[in-house]
């Protein structure tokens, strides 16, 4: 089969919206010329279009014009390998979504532990940061929860009575051993992300062990998060002010 012809039938089975790189194409190292010259004719004819370099979608068209990937999937060729998650969305643009601020940010942040992430998608600059815990899709949606926690303090725009409404809520829809990942996954967090899971946790009163978690923090360190006892009643007890 021609290079030209596999490649269309692969971007052909791909659902509208989706991006891709050259890897993702299945073609051998040797086919790559091939493959540039059938990726530039598919561009010129508006069947795919490019993101980035070396980065393309498939456009979605509907009755009100052509639709754009979500922010997800635009980046979706640095938040995985293949079908495995190496990385995901955190930063402004994570508390966005979340319901935590209003702003949206002109730069993303990507979390990874395995790969160094820097590029530009239209007017957006995209950059990683380190994670804390090596990614996989069963468990960043635990890592965002994490994050918020950790940057409190730091959120634009942050309404913190709703904002600890929020957080409370998205811990309460956890299953239980995603509550136990959770106690696993804060012990390579900040200390103040240990607390302030701590207070939420017994605030919720999910009949959790938190010894050890107390005792892992310094009784005579304070974490100025803004956090009253109206707020928090429970913020107090993990030294949090």
């Amino acid at each position: 089969m021609k290079i030209s012809k596999k490649i269309k039938e692969t971007i052909n089975k791909l659902p509208a919206g989706t991006t891709f790189k050259y890897q993702e194409l299945g073609i051998s190292n040797n086919e790559y010329g091939a493959a540039t010259k059938t990726i530039e004719r598919l561009i010129a004819e508006k069947i795919i279009k490019r993101i980035s370099t070396g980065v393309f979608y498939k456009p979605q068209k509907t009755v009100f014009g052509e639709l754009k990937p979500g922010e997800e999937n635009l980046l979706r060729p640095y938040l995985f390998i293949g079908n495995n998650r190496i990385a995901y969305i955190t930063g402004t643009a994570l508390y966005n979504r979340m319901g935590l601020t209003s702003q949206v940010p002109k730069d993303i942040k990507v979390a990874s532990k395995v790969k160094e992430i820097r590029t530009r998608i239209g007017n957006i600059n995209v950059r990683r940061v380190k994670s804390y815990i090596d990614v996989t899709s069963m468990n960043y949606h635990l890592l965002e929860i994490l994050d918020a926690l950790k940057d409190f303090k730091q959120i634009p725009d942050l309404n913190r009575k709703a904002a600890v409404k929020i957080l409370i809520t998205a811990i309460i829809s956890l299953k239980k051993k995603e509550l136990l990942r959770l106690l696993q996954y804060v012990k390579e967090y900040p200390p103040r992300t240990r607390a302030f899971l701590g207070a939420l946790l017994e605030k919720i009163n999910m009949d959790l062990d938190l010894d050890y978690l107390k005792q892992s923090l310094n009784p005579l360190t304070e974490y100025k998060l803004g956090i009253i006892p109206d707020i928090l009643s429970t913020a107090e007890k993990w030294n949090i002010k």
